[in-house]
């Protein structure tokens, strides 16, 4: 068959790492207090991994980066300058489109390390740029 009627199927092993990634980092932004607001928000200047308010009213853009090892690079390389140009004009968008020029902003990476085996670790940065 060509095309899979499952789409976790068709899914890249990096791709699941990535999806699993990102729930458990919702879920652990969650157990903090924050609230989601969207998911996978994405137009043609880039994407934003998790959308979500902080207890305070903070309207926080969440980078997620889910690696099973870092033997190569910490996973904190992966945020470039190029990526954080990328999300700040996707979120200046999504601030546009929802009307949220008057809330506070911040934006948050969370790593989360997971061989699928052990414990995740997740290291939470508030404000990383």
């Amino acid at each position: 068959m060509l095309f899979s009627r499952n789409p976790k199927k068709s899914l890249s092993p990096t791709r699941l790492l990535g999806r699993q990634g990102q729930k458990l980092c919702e879920k652990f932004l969650r157990a903090k207090g924050y609230k989601t607001l969207t998911r996978n928000f994405s137009c043609r200047t880039g994407e934003i991994d998790l959308v979500m308010m902080d207890s305070d009213g903070t309207v926080v853009f969440v980078e997620v980066k889910a690696r099973t090892n870092e033997n190569f690079a910490d996973a904190e390389a992966a945020v470039t300058k190029a990526k954080q140009v990328r999300m700040t004009r996707a979120a200046n968008l999504f601030i546009k489109k929802h009307k949220l020029e008057n809330l506070p902003l911040r934006f948050d990476v969370v790593i989360l390390i997971t061989d699928g085996k052990t414990k995740p670790q997740i290291r939470h940065y508030e404000n990383a740029f």
